[in-house]
């Protein structure tokens, strides 16, 4: 899976353009008021957009997190790690109902596709996680160079922050998995389709762009997980789709509340 598989087929229009209509499935959550009264003109059709495109990735995101939760591949895990996947599995979630507070619009896909053997390779899913990561950390830093208000850029910049902590989990996680081979694994291809170690030092110093600067290439990545024909064309398993199951995030502490007055 490399970055020109994953940009194969992207139709902005087609894919945008199902945002106006509410997927069958999606509960109507009430609208988190936060960020949905940003600044005193309220937010542009260009703000809309990124948001939706960014509810269709946090939708993406819980329903990988949801399914790694029942794999064997979750089950293997030490507790303290699979607590970690659980965590992020809750973020993710709250990610999506504020970005939909905001919009005004759930997310137009709630069906999503993957790589063969997706929850069933620990390799496989180890890569693909790491990808979607390295994609959202990028769609988040489109955001903070396009938004239109200050309270949403620096939106922007506290999620991909969390996006961030997720990459760094899915590798730090890896060494305690099995390969295939039954060693341990030691190295996880990300968007790049570059193989790293999972090993420090491995650190970036500065999170990844990936060159991103507008949202039609974050859709250009989320393409194939989210439409079947994209799927088929990337070599995913277009048969067997995954749905978006929403659900109230529960955060243990009051420290990971949203606060309009802590922006």
């Amino acid at each position: 899976m490399d970055r020109q598989t994953l940009g194969n087929g992207t139709d902005r229009r087609t894919f945008l353009g199902r945002a106006g209509v509410a997927a069958a499935g999606v509960a109507a959550f009430g609208a988190l008021p936060a960020i949905a009264k940003a600044g005193a003109g309220g937010i542009t059709p260009g703000d809309v957009e990124i948001l939706v495109a960014a509810e269709i990735a946090e939708a993406l995101a819980v329903t990988t997190y949801t399914n790694i939760t029942r794999s064997t591949f979750f089950a293997n895990l030490a507790e303290d790690d699979q607590g970690y996947i659980e965590a992020a599995r809750q973020e993710e979630m709250s990610h999506y109902l504020l970005e939909q507070g905001a919009s005004g619009k759930p997310s137009p896909f709630t069906t999503f596709y993957f790589p063969p053997n997706m929850f069933g390779d620990a390799q496989t899913t180890l890569n693909v996680l790491v990808s979607l990561e390295d994609a959202f950390i990028a769609a988040y830093l489109v955001g903070v160079r396009q938004f239109s208000h200050d309270d949403l850029r620096v939106t922007a910049a506290r999620i991909m922050g969390i996006e961030s902590d997720h990459r760094t989990l899915a590798r730090v996680v890896a060494p305690g998995v099995a390969a295939a081979d039954g060693g341990p694994i030691e190295l996880v291809t990300g968007l790049q389709g570059v193989a790293e170690s999972v090993d420090p030092p491995n650190n970036n110093g500065y999170e990844r762009t990936l060159g991103w600067t507008t949202i039609d290439q974050a859709i250009a990545a989320l393409l194939p997980f989210a439409d079947r024909d994209a799927a088929a064309k990337a070599g995913f398993d277009s048969s067997k789709p995954y749905t978006f199951e929403p659900f109230v995030p529960s955060l243990p502490s009051p420290l990971g509340e949203f606060h309009s007055s802590t922006l």
